[in-house]
């Protein structure tokens, strides 16, 4: 069951928590029914891959709730209630009030790095676990207990794009561009620092913003250089475009090394663009995992009638893996469930295990090198010690 939370519901949110407190306050039992939380971009750009994210925890739910939850002995209903950060970290810390008012145990969200960040504060001052796809470092280094990450850092990525230009690419010049983000910037100076850790020269270090698609002088520039691999953290459209401009200044014996903002069904336009593109990612694809992946994509076509267009198996996964911490804690009290979370090895049906460490990153997640093939992301590599 899921509902939608906008701002002309947030009074009868607040009348709804003061009377979860109470229960909850009052003699510790198990209520009927759990809220948790789920906020990611539903609208915008980013719309697909937040509604992935939802649709993955709705599945979770559905069969937690057919299969008879209990908590503590008791049959409990859980329910999901979801709203829009529209990828914008000021939204996203009015949506992760309204949620925390909204008496939520948990919160799945959110997509973007810089609004996972700002929208923590709001969480741990009520102890409520937070658990992001988000990948910046700076998420699980505010200090508080209820950060939790899905996926390998920024961190383990940077290392792979580095390593892997640097050993696999066959090059000696490079550049390295950036969307200016949080998240793109982070990452392409990760990727910089191993690269030149593996001896390789970066002739051209530049950051761009999010919208940016004229690249005509870049283009230029990358050539009167000689760029052989251009290490990338722009958004698939900004990849294109690039592409499209090296083509017209005839420099196209390039390689072009992305993180997951490329590893898109778009970046198929730009086949036969260059030498070569290739996309790294946290995210690892359901089928890369074997008969459980291939499980959770047939109940999940099935549901949604379309594939994953994400990390819906992650935020399914990390649904199942709260429900079991919930049914540990024995409690819906926040608090208890963060503790829990820390101490659980949680089963997860499509990825094997979620567990994390005592700053909420993941301890066995690893980073997967794609190439594009025939319009389609095959992958190369996969490690979770780059």
């Amino acid at each position: 069951m899921t509902k939608h939370v906008d701002r002309r519901h947030a009074l009868a949110l607040t009348a709804l928590s003061l009377a979860a407190a109470t229960l909850l306050s009052g003699c510790g039992k198990v209520p009927d029914t759990i809220k948790i939380g789920v906020a990611q971009p539903l609208s915008g750009p980013l719309e697909a891959l937040g509604q992935d994210l939802l649709n993955g925890v709705n599945l979770a739910v559905a069969e937690l709730n057919q299969a008879g939850y209990t908590v503590d002995g008791k049959r409990v209903t859980l329910e999901v209630v979801a709203v829009d950060d529209k990828a914008d970290a000021a939204t996203g810390k009015t949506v992760a009030q309204q949620l925390v008012d909204g008496g939520v145990v948990a919160v799945i969200g959110h997509l973007n790095s810089g609004v996972s960040i700002e929208a923590a504060p709001i969480y741990a001052a009520k102890g409520i676990a937070q658990i992001a796809i988000s990948t910046n470092p700076k998420f699980t280094q505010l200090g508080f207990p209820t950060t939790f990450r899905m996926v390998a850092n920024d961190n383990l990525q940077a290392r792979a794009i580095g390593s892997f230009a640097a050993t696999q690419l066959g090059a000696t010049r490079y550049a390295a561009l950036d969307d200016g983000t949080p998240y793109g910037k982070g990452l392409a100076d990760g990727a910089a620092e191993q690269l030149k850790a593996e001896k390789k020269e970066i002739l051209i270090r530049k950051s761009f913003d999010d919208k940016t698609v004229a690249f005509d002088d870049l283009a230029a520039e990358l050539k009167a250089s000689k760029v052989e691999v251009i290490v990338s953290t722009l958004n698939d459209f900004q990849a294109v475009a690039l592409l499209e401009a090296l083509r017209k200044v005839g420099y196209t014996k390039v390689k072009l090394l992305g993180g997951d903002t490329i590893k898109t069904t778009d970046m198929a336009k730009a086949m036969g663009m260059v030498d070569g593109i290739y996309a790294t990612s946290p995210v690892l694809e359901a089928k890369e995992f074997g008969s459980t992946g291939k499980t959770f994509l047939e109940k999940y076509t099935a549901a949604y009638k379309k594939p994953p267009a994400y990390g819906g198996h992650y935020s399914y996964d990390s649904t199942h893996v709260l429900s079991a911490a919930i049914r540990k804690a024995k409690s819906a009290n926040p608090t208890e469930i963060t503790k829990a979370m820390h101490s659980i090895n949680g089963y997860a049906p499509v990825i094997g295990t979620m567990t994390w460490d005592d700053k909420g990153e993941q301890r066995y997640a690893a980073v997967g090198v794609y190439e594009l093939r025939a319009g389609a992301w095959e992958l190369r590599m996969r490690s979770d010690r780059w």
